[in-house]
């Protein structure tokens, strides 16, 4: 499925959430939840800076989605995200039931970023999402939204985008 206009306008959102998790000290990245209905039933931005490295919003998402959304209504649940999941987060998405994932940036995409850029990579191995849920619908990235998600990154990193 291509990425339609509804699709960017959350999309833009989850980009507005990824900047405000970053002016709070957070790493940027930002997350909708949307029902199949098309309701935004929840947003969320990054958490991690708190010291709990698990708090990222595609997981606290799927998360409250096992609490919150019927197990019937989850697979028309659209999960929008400024980054691609990593395989935590594409994990939880997966266990709970959640359906299409539409993300502005991918894994590959932020890993050449950080290798331009000299950073260190992270604890976990970056896969793909299909490539820890190889069943998920998954859309993206966007590019009319990259240099705005390689912006974000490259401010966290304190270097030029």
């Amino acid at each position: 499925m291509a990425i339609s206009e509804t699709d960017l306008a959350h999309l833009r959102t989850c980009i507005d959430l990824a900047r405000q998790a970053l002016d709070a000290g957070d790493e940027p990245f930002g997350s909708v939840l949307v029902g199949g209905d098309g309701t935004v039933l929840r947003t969320d931005r990054n958490r991690v800076a708190g010291g709990d490295a698990t708090r990222h919003p595609e997981f606290d998402l799927a998360r409250w989605a096992g609490e919150h959304v019927d197990p019937a209504d989850r697979a028309a649940c659209t999960v929008y995200t400024s980054g691609e999941h990593c395989p935590m987060c594409s994990a939880a998405h997966a266990w709970n039931g959640l359906g299409r994932i539409v993300y502005a940036a991918s894994t590959a995409q932020l890993g050449s970023w950080l290798r331009e850029w000299g950073v260190a990579p992270g604890p976990v191995r970056p896969l793909a999402i299909n490539d820890v849920a190889p069943d998920l619908p998954v859309d993206g990235p966007a590019p009319e939204l990259e240099a705005e998600v390689r912006a974000l990154h490259a401010r966290l990193h304190g270097v030029d985008a």
